[in-house]
């Protein structure tokens, strides 16, 4: 198999109604910028999204589909993590598995690191006029406000799950349940430079949400303490930074 270029990640869970619309799209956007992978995992669905995802394996070759499978559902920065080690591209981009994310934005989000600058770790997508219930929208909007304020990473929606950004930075970050949510502060916290680019947000076709207000907010405030405590105590020089001068081979 031609090796690829960039490596696109969806987690998935329940999913199964989505899956040959989403990962259509995804291949109709990655085919003109070069060899690429779709990495899916699926995260403990009760569904039929296995089969979906091996029927369109079977379809579509030219996607080289990995399909990883958890057991039980992990959750969201699990899956991630699983599919990114599983990714054989020094570039990732993700989206998330329920057809919020238009495909079509991708080329955007890569475009920056695929021919960009190398102290660039991360293009974060920031969504604009949103789909979501407006109960949804105020609640992520006061999250977002107080993570930002805090840990001042200069983003105002770290819950897009369009993202971009070079797979060794991603594995070298601390892993813990909902990094997935703190991208852009654990990358500067590493010494890497961020993007910003706005996105496109779709509704909802399929499938049911996997989050709630009151969730989110429970398991948040202890989350951005915890990053706001990782950031103070990181000392490190940045990437760009660190000079290597390796003895010559015998």
């Amino acid at each position: 198999m031609t090796a690829p270029r960039f490596a696109i990640v969806i987690p998935m869970l329940n999913e199964a109604e989505t899956v040959p619309h989403l990962l259509g799209a995804c291949v109709t956007a990655a085919e003109p910028l070069g060899p690429f992978e779709i990495c899916v995992t699926n995260d403990g669905s009760t569904d039929a999204t296995g089969e979906a995802l091996l029927a369109f394996r079977a379809a579509h070759p030219q996607a080289q589909l990995t399909i990883l499978t958890h057991p039980v559902p992990a959750g969201q920065s699990a899956a991630v993590h699983s599919a990114v080690r599983a990714a054989r591209a020094p570039i990732i981009a993700t989206l998330d598995g329920d057809g919020q994310n238009p495909p079509e934005e991708l080329p955007k989000l890569l475009a920056e690191l695929l021919d960009g600058p190398e102290k660039l770790g991360l293009v974060a997508g920031q969504r604009v006029k949103r789909d979501d219930p407006p109960a949804k929208r105020l609640a992520s909007k006061a999250a977002n406000a107080l993570r930002k304020a805090l840990l001042k990473d200069g983003t105002r929606d770290t819950g897009c799950g369009l993202k971009a950004f070079r797979r060794d930075a991603f594995l070298a970050l601390p892993y813990f349940n909902h990094m997935h949510r703190f991208l852009p502060a654990l990358f500067q916290r590493d010494g890497w430079s961020i993007a910003h680019v706005d996105v496109a947000h779709k509704p909802r076709t399929a499938g049911a949400s996997k989050y709630t207000n009151l969730g989110r907010a429970i398991v948040g405030a202890s989350d951005l303490l915890g990053v706001a405590w990782l950031i103070r105590r990181r000392r490190k020089v940045g990437p760009a930074e660190v000079h290597i001068d390796r003895a010559e081979e015998v």
